[in-house]
């Protein structure tokens, strides 16, 4: 398609006097434009800085209905290893310290968590070829799960809080509950690979609901707590994320107990904490709806428990624009660097410990309708592999 267009050119005569030439044009009409935002801005690999990054592969899996891949691609974002779901991501997965890949699918079901987009559902371990070693169904599960040390597996469960304790949840929007008033929390399942179950933790018997409340005024209440991540820790016991309520928190494996515990502020709606080898905390903060700022941002914390202290930060400048209002996470690597996942945008990113950016990857694998405009290319967590850990990894095929 062209249209009639006046145009109009600048010119100067041999006594440097300007004046003006015109007339009338053809100009080609452009009919398309690329209709979704992220994909206009640019994907895949984006560039890195070789003396400073730390080399290694990176491995995410992007998290929509269509998708049934998780990737692994070096450090020029070329894709060097792929494995085949049988279902979506739910959300995630990681290599285990033998190379074998332990990853989560999505099953739906009619409960309240199976119809969410953050379900689960099944829990499988693959070797480098994507043999299933062993595999659980779970429909309560969600979020994440991981290998113990015992060689057990811890799941992150949800299922209906009690009625009696749902009633003195504060917080949230009033009237967003489930159908008939209704609320889910969460709950911890360690099962054996063959599904026997040895160990349970329910969070509604070791939280105080009036203390623990849903800090985003504008968060439904369909949920109190909203886990999103375990894992373990070096002495067995276990670090929790509850998003909801902007609270992380160290479960003892004994008793049950919650012997130590940070909420909001500094948190707000944080995702993926987890122990470095300092002994201090690494997470990603979120931000949502902070309740010692005006505006929404995220950032990337590191803690000392001893003394719930920032110790490092990252955040951009001016902050908001580094912003995932869900899922991502934050890993410390080798070199001290530490790599990020934006997960609302799909974009993974490496930066040193004075926050410059030495490596950049965005999710070029959207998906989710039919509609290339609203398509997404979210990411739950992302997490870079030495050379010598990819070895081990395809040890594990035939």
């Amino acid at each position: 398609m062209q249209a009639l267009c006046f145009y109009r050119r600048v010119r100067r005569d041999q006594n440097n006097t300007k004046f003006f030439t015109g007339g009338v044009r053809l100009w080609p009409i452009v009919s398309s434009i690329e209709p979704n935002t992220l994909k206009r801005r640019g994907v895949g690999f984006r560039g890195y800085d070789a003396a400073r990054v730390s080399r290694g592969f990176t491995l995410f899996a992007p998290i929509n209905e269509t998708n049934r891949t998780i990737y692994l691609v070096d450090i020029e974002g070329q894709v060097v290893h792929t494995w085949e779901m049988p279902e979506p991501p739910g959300l995630y997965g990681y290599l285990t310290e033998r190379g074998t890949l332990v990853c989560m699918g999505s099953v739906p079901n009619d409960s309240f968590i199976g119809r969410s987009r953050f379900h689960g559902g099944v829990v499988r371990e693959v070797d480098w070829d994507g043999h299933v070693l062993w595999e659980i169904h779970q429909p309560d599960q969600h979020h994440d799960a991981r290998r113990l040390r015992n060689g057990n597996v811890l799941l992150l469960c949800a299922a209906r809080l009690p009625d009696s304790v749902a009633a003195r949840v504060r917080g949230g929007r009033p009237g967003s509950e489930q159908e008939g008033g209704h609320m889910d929390a969460d709950y911890l399942q360690e099962l054996t690979t063959d599904g026997k179950v040895v160990w349970e933790w329910r969070s509604w018997e070791h939280l105080d609901p009036a203390e623990n409340v849903i800090t985003g005024v504008q968060d439904a209440r369909e949920e109190w707590t909203h886990g999103n991540s375990i894992s373990e820790m070096r002495d067995g016991n276990i670090l929790i994320s509850f998003r909801n309520i902007s609270t992380i928190a160290m479960i003892d494996r004994n008793s049950g107990n919650i012997y130590w515990k940070l909420g909001a502020p500094p948190l707000a709606g944080q995702h993926a904490p987890h122990i470095l080898a300092s002994g201090n905390i690494l997470l990603f903060d979120n931000g949502p709806h902070r309740l010692d700022e005006t505006f929404p941002y995220s950032r990337v914390l590191e803690i000392d428990p001893a003394t719930k202290q920032i110790v490092w930060q990252y955040a951009d400048t001016p902050p908001w624009k580094f912003f995932s209002p869900r899922i991502s996470n934050a890993q410390r690597l080798p070199n001290g660097n530490t790599l990020i996942c934006e997960g609302s945008f799909g974009r993974i990113f490496e930066v040193t410990s004075e926050g410059e950016t030495v490596w950049e990857y965005v999710n070029p694998h959207f998906g989710g309708t039919g509609d290339p405009a609203t398509q997404i290319n979210n990411v739950f967590r992302a997490y870079r592999y030495t050379a010598e850990e990819i070895s081990r990894a395809e040890t594990t095929g035939s």
